[in-house]
């Protein structure tokens, strides 16, 4: 009986000492955030002018969203690859989605892109306002003039030589298993016949699981750029089997698929 009370004690303290934890870092994030955002402001005011693809803004953002994985110890990222994306390719960058870490993960890789996200996102204060600022693109979930909205303007940004980034899954995995890839990133990249760039994120799904702000111990995150698919490689596959092909070539390189020992 003793042993059992101490046990939920101990259980108990490690519970909120991982709250608190969160409440620090979720404090500094917001209020960090005004400051930055300041300095987003700033950088678009004196580069829109000749900067169009808004490169500068979006490294500083990279920047910005790096600051929380570097404050955040526990949170040990590292890139693997990076050297494979090609600076003055055009990219239609697809990976999998394990948490809400992976777009701070992403952001790491310091490479200039234009998100494709949920519209919730951008009515976030500060966060979601410098995502309009960087013309990010804007997703509503299930509302077909969005979709249509959303594929217009991915045609116009590769059109103007910016790659795009997808999430295509639609929403996170509650477990690490990758989930089927939804049409509209492959549909894209073989209309605009642009290679696609496969990226596997390691490490997330335990790190922030899926509707959880809670601090979960120490994790080890990797984020890989996988060899590009040149569009000669997918332009005879159909749209399901290209967004097939791509989802099981990330999967061989997530720890969730790994055959067990």
């Amino acid at each position: 009986m003793q042993r059992s009370l101490g046990f939920s004690i101990a259980i108990s303290k490690v519970f909120m000492k991982n709250r608190i934890i969160s409440i620090i870092f979720l404090s500094f994030l917001a209020l960090s955030s005004i400051l930055f955002f300041i300095i987003a402001v700033i950088i678009w005011l004196f580069t829109f002018l000749f900067d169009r693809r808004l490169v500068l803004l979006h490294l500083y953002s990279s920047f910005w969203a790096s600051v929380y994985l570097w404050v955040m110890p526990a949170w040990s990222v590292s890139v693997k690859g990076r050297n494979k994306y090609r600076k003055k390719t055009t990219y239609m960058i697809v990976s999998n989605h394990q948490s809400q870490l992976d777009i701070l993960v992403a952001f790491s890789l310091f490479l200039p892109f234009k998100w494709v996200s949920k519209s919730e996102i951008f009515r976030i204060p500060l966060i979601g306002w410098n995502m309009v600022l960087n013309r990010y693109i804007k997703l509503k979930r299930g509302d077909k003039k969005s979709i249509k909205k959303m594929m217009d303007e991915c045609e116009k940004m590769i059109s103007e030589g910016n790659s795009i980034y997808f999430f295509p899954e639609g929403t996170r995995s509650k477990n690490g298993i990758i989930k089927p890839f939804k049409p509209g990133a492959f549909i894209l990249a073989k209309k605009m016949k642009i290679p696609i760039l496969p990226i596997a994120i390691i490490g997330t799904t335990n790190a922030l699981p899926k509707h959880s702000l809670n601090f979960h111990g120490l994790h080890k995150i990797l984020i890989k750029v996988l060899d590009e698919v040149p569009y000669e490689k997918f332009k005879d596959l159909s749209t399901e089997e290209t967004g097939e092909f791509i989802r099981k070539t990330i999967a061989e390189h997530v720890n969730e698929h790994a055959e067990p020992i």
